[in-house]
């Protein structure tokens, strides 16, 4: 595969990394939660490096920054979704510390 702009970009890295934590901790939702709170929490995480790497392949930076915002919303609604998930129970067996931590790294790289 070639290396593209955006692979090395610590940001698009660190979203790449919370996309599979995302996957990992909804696997283990409750059945009835697959159509629901699963697939938006999964659809929000991709969003996230997918826009980082839309952005980083525009011509200029001002479009740059406009995708960057977008997955800044993207990353929101994640942590929105996380947060329930939270409330409901369903992070029993996960340490929810080091994903608060994961997500507070991307938002602060996405506003750096």
């Amino acid at each position: 595969m070639v290396k593209r702009k955006h692979h090395e970009l610590r940001v698009w890295q660190a979203a790449m990394t919370l996309v599979r934590e995302v996957y990992a901790i909804s696997a283990s939702f409750p059945r009835e939660e697959t159509f629901c709170l699963t697939s938006q929490m999964r659809r929000a995480a991709i969003s996230v490096p997918s826009n980082i790497a839309e952005g980083a392949a525009r011509a200029t930076q001002k479009e740059f920054l406009h995708f960057l915002h977008v997955a800044r919303g993207s990353l929101s609604e994640l942590e929105t979704h996380y947060l329930i998930a939270k409330q409901l129970g369903y992070f029993a067996s996960f340490n929810v510390n080091a994903f608060e931590e994961r997500l507070e790294e991307v938002f602060g790289l996405l506003g750096a």
